[in-house]
């Protein structure tokens, strides 16, 4: 079973604990980067979507990266919301072993990150208009090298993604596949809605309640309550597990 989590724009670099593996698509990212270096800062803001601030700050980061050393464990870099209820700083051993296996962190810059994988802070979205090597955007550039390496041998995945990021794998799933969408929702004027804040504080707990109970079997997801989420079975199926937060 893969667990697939997006990445969060806000970033810092956390070496304190040493990376194990470089990303397996480090050539790849490299392409990115020489890319990224001939825009100029116009198109850059325009690509990045941001203030003056960050685009300066992420041009500095572009020049002056190495992607081969001076690098964080991927999953201490990112500092969203998802990432702080995941708290992987306070990781057991075995909650580490755990997600190193289970984990996998898409990303437009890098393609896919196990967690310990050594990375850089970098900026960039999956859906920046950035046509790379004669491919029209970065999901094409990316094609199905992130399915490639989230399936294994059970063909589960439970998709804690945004749309933004499972698009990247979805097109590429086979029928013996079995792709999980978890649902974090609240009644707001009698529907059920997805609040953005609190889907991405209860993927963050998620996350580490798979980690601590060292979940193998897709039926004892069920059973996590945090953030006041209850499952839903309902209005559930094979394919999405829906939770409700009680207000």
């Amino acid at each position: 079973m893969r667990i697939i989590l997006s990445p969060a724009k806000k970033m810092k670099l956390d070496d304190s604990l040493d990376f194990k593996d470089y990303p397996i698509y480090l050539d790849n990212t490299k392409e990115i980067r020489m890319y990224l270096k001939t825009l100029d800062f116009d198109s850059l803001k325009k690509l990045w979507k941001c203030n003056d601030t960050l685009v300066n700050q992420n041009m500095h980061r572009l020049e002056h990266m190495n992607l081969d050393s001076n690098l964080g464990c991927a999953i201490l870099c990112y500092e969203g919301i998802a990432f702080q209820h995941m708290a992987p700083n306070v990781f057991s051993n075995d909650e580490f072993d755990y997600i190193q296996s289970h984990l996998r962190i898409l990303s437009a810059f890098y393609g896919i990150l196990k967690p310990m994988d050594g990375i850089t802070p970098y900026r960039l979205e999956m859906q920046a208009n950035a046509s790379i090597n004669g491919f029209k955007d970065l999901y094409a550039y990316w094609g199905s090298k992130l399915y490639e390496q989230v399936i294994d041998d059970s063909h589960i995945i439970i998709n804690l993604a945004s749309k933004e990021y499972s698009k990247c794998i979805e097109p590429y799933l086979k029928k013996e596949d079995r792709f999980i969408t978890i649902h974090f929702v609240e009644m707001n004027k009698g529907k059920l809605v997805t609040k953005g804040t609190y889907a991405k504080m209860a993927r963050g707990e998620m996350v580490r309640y798979m980690a601590s109970h060292h979940i193998e079997d897709v039926e004892e997801i069920k059973v996590f309550h945090h953030l006041g989420y209850h499952y839903r079975e309902d209005i559930s199926s094979q394919t999405e597990f829906v939770f409700e937060r009680s207000l």
